[in-house]
């Protein structure tokens, strides 16, 4: 980072300060934040800052997004770039958020070439270059639910960060020294997995919206990771191990770290 760039992001730091009160409001609302050093929240805020800064959150259909709701969407967006910088989240500026799910139409092609009209309702959207979408109903309900294994912030982060190569195919880049072929493995062999236990009605913890195709396995298994972390690694031990080397983190260590210091 060079010296005009540190100097922005220092002043944006000292300008656009979250409130202390607000923060530490947003530190006991998400309990995927438990179980983080103190080192990694302040890391967190800073880029939850920044981030806030950068993007330009809009309410819509009669949504008036207060400082709190906006800490609380941009904290989550920014924890599995924790460790991986504001950068993989350039290119786009709007996250949008709407009261409750909401209906999107569109047209789709098939393999032969006919168009249908699909209707969807849908909690969350997320596209390459395009807005960052969510259900402030669905945020806020996942805050209490802390073991659903499911949140729908970190889920389209994870496209976005998918998207990074060109498409949402399961496949984000990966970092120097990560193997192309054991990433390969670890997720086409859970997936393969979770297809055919769905196929055969075994049903498991996994939420069955993962086997909807290699993109959205990736983005479900990164809910895992953060939101349940020891589900993921019951079920999936190298899937957990490959997100462990992609987002440099370890929430299962945190999740211990946490359990620990409830028992002292």
């Amino acid at each position: 980072m060079n010296i005009f760039k540190r100097a922005r992001v220092r002043y944006i730091l000292y300008r656009h300060a979250i409130p202390h009160s607000i923060w530490q409001e947003t530190e006991e609302k998400l309990a995927i934040l438990h179980g983080m050093t103190s080192v990694e929240k302040a890391h967190l805020r800073e880029l939850t800052t920044l981030l806030m800064h950068d993007k330009n959150f809009v309410g819509v259909q009669g949504l008036q997004l207060g400082d709190a709701m906006r800490v609380i969407i941009a904290a989550q967006a920014c924890l599995p770039i924790l460790q991986l910088g504001l950068g993989c989240l350039s290119g786009w500026t709007d996250v949008i958020v709407y009261p409750e799910a909401f209906r999107v139409s569109r047209d789709a092609t098939d393999e032969v070439g006919v168009v249908h009209h699909q209707e969807q309702v849908l909690i969350g959207e997320a596209w390459s270059q395009g807005p960052l979408i969510v259900s402030w109903a669905d945020v806020e309900r996942e805050t209490r639910e802390v073991d659903s294994g499911r949140n729908v912030v970190i889920h389209e982060i994870a496209h976005k960060l998918d998207a990074l190569n060109g498409s949402c195919n399961g496949f984000p880049p990966l970092h120097k020294g990560m193997s192309i072929p054991q990433w390969t493995e670890a997720f086409s062999e859970a997936y393969r997995s979770l297809v055919e236990g769905l196929e055969h009605r075994h049903f498991t913890d996994i939420d069955p919206y993962a086997a909807t195709n290699p993109g959205e396995f990736f983005a479900v298994m990164s809910e895992y990771f953060f939101c349940s972390p020891e589900i993921l690694h019951a079920h999936f031990a190298e899937v957990y191990r490959q997100l462990q080397l992609y987002y440099r983190q370890d929430p299962l260590s945190r999740r211990h770290s946490e359990l620990s210091a409830r028992n002292v």
